[in-house]
């Protein structure tokens, strides 16, 4: 098995919540792949509310996948 040393800053590691120095490169894959997925959503979220797609009801999100569904059809 290989050591790999990783140098991050502190404010680094309290954003990622670390509790310890050590741990396997699993765990620092899921350690990221959580931060990349909450960063996602967040810009999702802020994308969604400034073309207003927050603000969409289920019939309205419905409609708008038929819609796109039926002109697919038309398409093909």
């Amino acid at each position: 098995m290989k050591t790999l040393s990783v140098s991050i800053s502190e404010l680094e590691f309290n954003k990622f919540g670390l509790k310890k120095e050590d741990f396997s490169f699993s765990d620092l894959l899921d350690i990221l792949s959580k931060e990349i997925a909450k960063q996602n959503l967040n810009e999702s979220i802020a994308l969604a509310e400034k073309y207003g797609l927050s603000k969409m009801t289920m019939a309205d999100i419905t409609r708008e996948v038929n819609a796109v569904r039926n002109n697919a059809k038309g398409d093909s």
